[in-house]
């Protein structure tokens, strides 16, 4: 274990919930922290929709709001649940934050925020023998509407091996 916490956004909780793959997270991770926002967005605004009673029920997911003095400049360039994730991984030492959205990873880059996304989690949880592979995974996701750009996922299957 590399980062002892990691700080999720919603979509890929949503993600990892759709392929029933969430509990690869405290598989991988001393802590899962969610900020209010993105536990708002999920488990109320999204209360019925995929991922909101499977990330509810996740007994292991703590909820931190981030320092405000953080938050509020970040807020100004990405979304509400982003922005805390984001902040919150600011002020938590040895902390990682798992997003998908292209804007708020160009972000974190920015701000030299260690970063991983779905396709992160899968191929770690591969690399740790807790998964025996990523592309049906991949491919249940896009059955499900979860855009992932065609060359990333050519990418981290050619790097597992999953493809020539």
């Amino acid at each position: 274990m590399t980062n002892a916490a990691i700080i999720a956004d919603s979509s890929p909780l949503i993600s990892l919930a759709i392929i029933e793959q969430l509990e690869l997270l405290p598989q991988l991770y001393q802590r899962i922290l969610l900020p209010p926002a993105v536990w708002d967005e999920v488990t109320v605004l999204g209360a019925g929709l995929p991922g909101a009673q499977a990330v509810r029920q996740a007994q292991w997911i703590e909820i931190q709001a981030p320092l405000p003095t953080i938050l509020e400049p970040i807020s100004l360039l990405v979304d509400r649940g982003e922005a805390e994730a984001i902040a919150l991984a600011q002020s938590i030492p040895n902390s990682i934050v798992l997003l998908d959205d292209i804007q708020a990873r160009r972000l974190v880059e920015h701000l030299k925020i260690p970063r991983i996304g779905t396709l992160g989690i899968l191929r770690r949880a591969k690399n740790a023998g807790l998964i025996t592979e990523v592309k049906v995974y991949i491919e249940q996701l896009l059955a499900n509407g979860i855009y992932i750009k065609s060359s990333l996922v050519e990418a981290v299957l050619r790097d597992l091996g999953e493809i020539n």
